[in-house]
This record gives C-alpha cells, sequence and structure tokens, in this order.
C-alpha cells in the first residue's frame, strides 16, 4: 500500500526567548513554513499564554502545522504533517529551525499510512521513519 503522507517532527533546542513568546514572530514562522513547505494555508489561530508560551496551527490543504513555544526552557516543538505530491514537510520543518534559530534541533520523519493490521515496528512504515540529529549550530 502507498504511504498517505508525510508527518515531520521538529524539536528545537537553545532557541532566543524573545522570539518564542512572540506570537506575532511564530504566526510569520508558520506563514513562512507553509510557503516553504509547498504547502497551500486555509486558516491559522494562535494562543499567547500568560505568562509566556505560543501555539500557533495552520490548517493547510495537505493536512496541518503546529507550533509550541515554551520561553523559559529557550524550546519549541513542531509537526508538520503534509499529503500529496507538491508539498514537503522537511522543508517546512527545516525552515523553522532556522525561523526560530535553534541552536540545537531534531527532526524525525515518519511516512504515514501503510498496511493496517501489519506488526508494530515493521513494514514501509517503520523503515520510512529517518531521524536527523543536530547537536551543532544551525546553519
Amino acid at each position: 500500500m502507498e504511504m498517505n503522507g508525510t508527518h515531520c517532527i521538529a524539536e528545537l533546542y537553545d532557541c532566543p526567548p524573545e522570539l518564542l513568546n512572540d506570537e506575532s514572530f511564530i504566526k510569520d514562522a508558520l506563514r513562512g513554513a507553509v510557503d516553504q513547505g509547498r504547502a497551500t494555508l486555509l486558516h491559522e489561530v494562535s494562543h499567547h499564554f500568560h505568562p509566556q508560551g505560543v501555539t500557533a496551527l495552520g490548517l493547510i490543504a495537505e493536512s496541518h502545522i503546529a507550533i509550541h513555544t515554551w520561553p523559559e526552557l529557550r524550546y519549541a516543538a513542531a509537526d508538520v504533517f503534509t499529503c500529496g505530491e507538491r508539498a514537503n514537510a522537511e522543508n517546512a520543518c527545516r525552515h523553522l529551525v532556522r525561523a526560530l534559530r535553534a541552536g540545537r534541533h531534531a527532526i524525525r520523519t515518519l511516512a504515514r499510512g501503510g498496511e493496517l493490521g501489519a506488526p508494530l515496528g515493521t513494514g514501509p512504515v517503520a523503515a520510512a521513519l529517518v531521524d536527523h540529529a543536530s547537536v551543532g549550530v544551525s546553519g
């Protein structure tokens, strides 16, 4: 069975806290991820938490992009799920690494879909799990 989509998870460490606490900046980063991922933005919503932190969600024609920030930890979590031939979840995640100025990051990519009932950890979905980790400074 063919894969239905790509799910990219980004762990972003050592980000400037003032950026992570700026709702407008996070929304701009989300829109940039949409552009870099060649996706189609349908709707966005965001919320600034008090005393700190932002969550921004983008509903895209291809699925979704989500960003959650913890300025006090200098950490952000993002996930991008895309379906179809055109959109590229990994490009969207790489944009977020650059935009949020992560000093360190890890990106995990998982092909979604596949055979129902296949044992966990086997088959094309497990084989498509790719880890990209960076312990250095992002460039």
